[in-house]
C-alpha cells in the first residue's frame, strides 16, 4: 500500500529528538491508513531539550490519513516510567495535509502542512503550559544524484496555547519567550541490506542528520539565545516481522552536539526502539 507518514523531527521525532516520528515519504498521499504504535527512549530530547532531565521516556502514537484527501490527524503521548501520568506528560494533537507536487521531475517536492495543539493535562509547577504550533516541512526525493540521499527543510512556528488554571505560578516572561520559530535542515541517506534474519525481509538503514537554528524559543518559557542551538546525527532500521503483515520493528540511536548552552549544555546519546503496526 502506498502511503506517506511525516512526523519529524517534528513531531514523533521523538526528533523527537531528532525526528518526533517516521519520515518516510511514500509514492502518494492517497489511500486509506492507520498506524498505531509504541516508542521506548531511553532519554527524551525535544528540540533539543532534555524533557525529562535524563529519564527515559515512552511514546505512544495514532495516526489516521483519510483516504485520498491527504488530510489526517494525529495524537501522540509522552510520558516518563518513573513517573506515570506525571506533570509533564503531553499529548500532541496534530491535523496535517500532505502531498507531493512535480512528479518524476529533478525537483520533486513532497510537503506537509500541519497544527499541532501540545496539551499538559496536570499542573507541573509553572514549569510549562498549553502550547501551539505551525509547520511546514518540505522534501525533495530526486534532487540529489546519489539514490537514497534526501535533503529536507521544517519549518515551525510555536506559541502559547490557553492558560492553564496554574499559569499563574508561571514564568512572568513565558509568553514572550516561547513565542518564535525553529529552522530544521535535515539530510537523509536510504540504502538496503541483507536481512538479518530468514524470517525477516531485507530492510533499508536510514542515515540521518539535522542542523536547527533556534529562534529564540523554549517550550518551558525560558530565555533561550537565537542561533545554531544543535546538531544531530542518527540510524535507524525497519524491520519488517513477516509473522504480522504491517508490524514492523524499528531500532534506533540518535547523538546530539548541543551548541547553546540555554537549550542544552550538553551532549546527547540516546536508544530508541519502536513497534507499529500500519493497517
Amino acid at each position: 500500500m502506498k502511503y506517506v507518514v511525516l512526523s519529524a523531527v517534528l513531531l514523533v521525532a521523538p526528533a523527537a529528538g531528532a525526528r518526533d516520528a517516521d519520515d518516510d515519504w511514500g509514492e502518494s498521499a492517497g489511500g486509506f491508513r492507520a498506524l498505531v504504535g509504541a516508542t521506548w527512549d531511553s532519554q527524551y530530547i525535544w528540540r533539543g531539550f532534555d524533557v525529562f532531565d535524563g529519564e527515559d521516556a515512552v511514546h505512544v502514537l495514532a495516526d489516521l490519513n483519510l483516504f485520498d484527501t491527504g488530510f489526517g490527524v494525529s495524537v501522540v503521548g509522552h510520558q516518563s516510567p518513573s513517573e506515570w501520568l506525571g506533570a509533564l506528560q503531553r499529548w500532541d494533537g496534530t491535523i496535517y495535509y500532505q502531498n507531493g507536487v512535480f512528479a518524476g521531475e529533478s525537483y520533486a517536492t513532497n510537503f506537509r502542512l500541519g497544527f499541532v495543539y501540545y496539551y499538559y493535562p496536570k499542573p507541573n509547577q509553572g514549569r510549562t503550559q498549553d502550547l501551539m504550533e505551525g509547520q511546514v516541512i518540505l522534501s525533495w526525493p530526486n534532487l540529489l544524484p546519489i539514490p537514497g540521499l534526501q535533503p529536507s527543510y521544517a519549518f515551525a512556528y510555536m506559541f502559547p496555547g490557553r492558560e492553564n488554571r496554574w499559569a499563574q505560578t508561571r514564568n512572568p516572561d513565558f509568553d514572550d519567550n516561547s513565542t518564535g520559530m525553529f529552522h530544521i535542515l535535515m539530510l537523509d541517506y536510504a540504502f538496503t541490506v541483507p536481512a538479518v534474519l530468514r524470517a525477516l525481509d531485507d530492510h533499508v538503514v536510514k542515515l540521518h542528520s539535522e542542523l536547527v537554528y533556534n529562534g529564540g524559543v523554549s517550550p518551558y518559557g525560558t530565555p533561550v539565545n537565537s542561533g545554531l542551538s544543535h546538531a544531530v546525527l542518527g540510524a535507524s532500521t525497519d524491520l519488517a516481522l513477516t509473522a504480522v503483515p504491517g508490524l514492523v520493528l524499528t531500532p534506533s540511536f540518535y547523538y546530539q552536539f548541543s551548541f547553546e548552552d540555554s537549550v542544552n549544555p550538553d551532549n546527547e546519546f540516546w536508544a530508541s526502539i519502536s513497534l507499529k503496526y500500519v493497517f
